[in-house]
């Protein structure tokens, strides 16, 4: 397999927005969560003797976040972009690849994986716009709150393909794929 310099732009823009989302959803959920965070607020502001309410809690935490959320959706677009960058190369890219009919079984199933997980991509850019502009698109707040769950149980597809990915990468590179790692650095054989 050679790897073509578009392919190889494609796959590490890829892998750094992915990463970035993967990274702002955990810093959302973790360090960053209005649950943790409004408590957290009630507590030190009830010890400086200011009292505020539950609510108010809330947005104070909201807002410490609001700027890390704002990466999560411009990577959102960054994500948007390269997924109808790569169905472009999909079509148009010059990489050397295997026909599918002669890979072995493993590397077909690998293959579907990759197809599996680009769909999940598809999926999770859709969701995501669709989320963020659901008052332009008419929805109802109730409507984008459904889509947001079905956007979040779908993101475990990717929370375990990424640690999975670089596993299998590491044991091919170790194992009958020597040079693996390199060719997609520099897309020689």
């Amino acid at each position: 397999m050679k790897y073509s310099i578009s392919f190889r732009i494609w796959h590490w823009l890829n892998a750094i927005v992915v990463l970035g989302l993967l990274a702002t959803v955990f810093l959302r959920k973790t360090f960053l969560s209005w649950r943790t965070n409004s408590e957290i607020l009630m507590n030190k502001l009830f010890d400086m003797d200011i009292e505020i309410s539950i609510e108010q809690a809330k947005v104070l935490a909201k807002a410490v976040r609001a700027g890390m959320w704002e990466w999560h959706i411009i990577l959102g677009y960054a994500l948007a972009f390269l997924i109808l960058f790569r169905i472009f190369l999909f079509f148009k890219d010059s990489s050397k690849k295997e026909a599918f009919n002669s890979l072995t079984p493993h590397k077909k199933a690998v293959h579907i994986s990759y197809y599996i997980v680009y769909a999940t991509l598809l999926f999770m850019s859709v969701t995501g716009l669709v989320i963020h502009f659901y008052q332009d698109l008419g929805l109802l707040k109730d409507t984008a709150h459904d889509i947001k769950e079905i956007h979040e149980l779908v993101y475990n597809v990717i929370l375990y393909f990424v640690p999975l990915h670089i596993a299998g990468v590491i044991v091919a590179e170790n194992q009958d794929e020597k040079g693996l790692i390199s060719t997609m650095i520099n897309g020689k054989e």
